[in-house]
C-alpha cells in the first residue's frame, strides 16, 4: 500500500499543500509549531475519519477560513484510489469522487499504523487508552467492528439515563432487561473481535519484543472482560443492579474492557521503567503492523510522530531498514540524513514544505526566496518596516535550515544563474550596438 499524492487546503496551518510523495521514507524535519504533524494528523484523518488529536473538526480549520480540504491518492495491490474529506458546516467524505453516507465506508481503505508521543499512555493511562488502540486497528479490518461500538455506545448511554430515572422518578427496574439484552447483543460481537485480535497480537509480540530486547525479556498479555459466557454477564448485572441505580451508571460490560501487559512475569504498568514502557509500546505497534499485513496481504502505512527522537542515530537507521516494504512518514526536529535508502527529506517551514534536493532541479528554494524578497521590495520602507523584517527573517530562517552541502550547491547554483543573466545581458548590449 502506498500513498502517491498529498492535497491540503486551509487545514491547520497550511494554505495550499500538494506532495508527491516517496514510495518508502518520508522525512518531515523543522522547529516546532511548524506544522510537521499536520501532515501526519491528515493522513490519518483520511484513514480512520478522526484526528487523533482532536475529536472537534471546526478546529482542524484554518484560522479566519471556513473550510478544509484533503486529498490522498493512494495505490493498492488491486485497485488505485483517492479519498477526499472537506468540511464547511460539517464534514464530507467522498471515496473516488462518490460521496458516502456511512463513515464505516471509509474504513479499510487506507491502512495505517501510527507512533505519537503520547502512545505510551496506552500503558500509563487507564482501560480507555488500551481500548482506543484496539479499536483504531479493529475497525481498519473489521468493518461491522466500529457500527456495533457504536450502537453499544448509544444502547449504554440510554441504560444509564433510565437508571437515573429509576433513582429519581422511582420507575419500574423490570424494564432494564430490555436494556441488558441489547448490551450482551452488541457486547458479545465486539468482546469476540477483540478476543480475536488479542490472540493474533500475542502471537507476534512475544518474537518482536525478544528481538528488540535482545532476548532479554519475555512479554505476556492477558485479555480482562466482564463477558466470558451470556449467563455470567447477565448474573454480573443483576449483581451490581442496585449500585448502579445508586450511581447512574453501568458497573459492567464491554466498556470496561482491559488488557494487561507482564514483562518476565511482572506488570509492566506497575514494575516498568520509563524505557521499558517505551519498548513495550513499540512491540505492541509492530505486532499492530505485522496483524495488519497478515489480514490485508499488504503493508500498511507507518506514520510516526517524533518518534525518532527517542532513538540515537545508528538505531534509527537499523529501524527504518528494518521495516521492509513499508512506506514510513517520520516527523522530526533534526535532519536526519539516512544513506543508501531510497528518502525524501522535507523541510517544514510556517507551513510551507521544501523537498530539500528541488531547487537542485528547479530553482524551488531560490524561487521561494526571491519571492519573499519581491514582497517586501513591493512595500515602502517607511510605511512597512515591520513587513521587511518579517520576510527577510523567513529568508533567513530558511538558508540556515540547509545542511553545509546544500548552502555549498546552492551557492554554486547561485554564481550560475549571475553568470547567466551577466552574459545574457552582454549580448543584448551587443546586438543593440549592432543595430544601431
Amino acid at each position: 500500500m502506498l500513498i502517491t499524492n498529498l492535497k491540503i487546503e486551509n487545514f491547520r496551518n497550511y494554505n495550499k499543500l500538494n506532495l508527491n510523495l516517496n514510495n518508502k521514507i518520508n522525512i518531515f524535519y523543522g522547529n516546532n509549531a511548524q506544522g510537521k504533524t499536520n501532515i501526519i494528523e491528515s493522513i490519518f484523518l483520511c484513514s480512520i475519519g478522526k484526528s487523533f488529536r482532536t475529536s472537534k473538526d471546526k478546529e482542524l480549520v484554518k484560522f479566519d477560513k471556513d473550510f478544509f480540504r484533503i486529498e490522498v491518492q493512494y495505490k493498492k495491490s488491486d485497485r488505485d484510489g483517492k479519498i477526499k474529506i472537506e468540511y464547511s458546516d460539517k464534514k464530507h467524505i467522498f471515496i473516488n469522487g462518490i460521496k458516502v453516507k456511512k463513515f464505516s465506508e471509509l474504513l479499510g481503505k487506507i491502512n495505517i499504523v501510527i507512533f505519537t508521543p503520547d502512545d505510551i499512555n496506552i500503558l500509563k493511562d487507564g482501560p480507555k487508552m488500551r481500548r482506543r488502540f484496539l479499536d483504531i486497528m479493529i475497525s481498519q479490518l473489521r468493518p461491522n467492528y466500529i457500527y456495533c461500538l457504536n450502537m453499544y455506545t448509544k444502547t449504554l448511554e440510554q441504560r444509564n439515563a433510565y437508571l437515573k430515572q429509576i433513582k429519581l422518578e422511582h420507575k419500574s427496574e423490570d424494564l432494564l432487561d430490555l436494556w441488558n439484552q441489547k448490551l450482551y447483543e452488541y457486547g458479545e460481537k465486539i468482546y469476540k473481535y477483540r478476543l480475536e485480535f488479542i490472540e493474533k497480537i500475542k502471537e507476534k509480540i512475544n518474537d518482536i519484543h525478544k528481538k528488540v530486547t535482545d532476548g532479554n525479556e519475555e512479554i505476556k498479555i492477558e485479555y480482562i472482560s466482564d463477558f466470558s459466557s451470556e449467563e455470567n454477564f447477565y448474573m454480573q448485572l443483576k449483581q451490581n443492579q442496585k449500585i448502579d441505580i445508586i450511581r447512574g451508571a453501568t458497573s459492567k460490560g464491554i466498556h470496561k474492557d482491559d488488557f494487561i501487559v507482564y514483562l518476565n512475569g511482572k506488570n509492566v504498568n506497575t514494575y516498568g521503567s520509563q524505557g521499558q514502557n517505551r519498548t513495550v509500546v513499540l512491540s505492541l505497534k509492530m505486532s499492530e503492523l505485522q496483524v495488519i499485513k497478515d489480514e490485508i496481504g499488504e503493508n500498511p502505512i507507518l506514520l510516526l510522530d517524533d518518534f525518532m527522537s527517542e532513538l540515537d542515530k545508528e538505531r534509527r537507521k537499523n529501524f527504518l531498514e528494518n521495516i521492509g516494504d513499508t512506506q514510513v512518514f517520520v516527523t522530526c526536529t533534526d535532519k536526519i540524513d539516512i544513506e543508501n535508502l531510497n528518502s525524501n527529506i522535507y523541510n517544514v517551514i510556517d507551513g510551507e514544505v521544501f523537498l530539500r534536493k528541488d531547487w537542485k532541479s528547479n530553482g524551488k528554494i531560490w524561487t521561494w526566496i526571491q519571492s519573499r524578497a519581491n514582497t517586501s521590495l513591493r512595500r515602502p520602507w517607511s510605511c512597512k518596516k515591520k513587513t521587511w523584517y518579517v520576510h527577510w527573517k523567513c529568508i533567513y530562517k530558511r538558508i540556515t535550515s540547509l545542511s553545509i552541502r546544500d548552502c555549498r550547491q546552492l551557492c554554486w547554483w547561485g554564481f550560475g544563474w549571475l553568470l547567466y543573466t551577466y552574459r545574457s545581458y552582454n549580448r543584448a548590449r551587443e546586438y543593440n550596438n549592432c543595430v544601431r
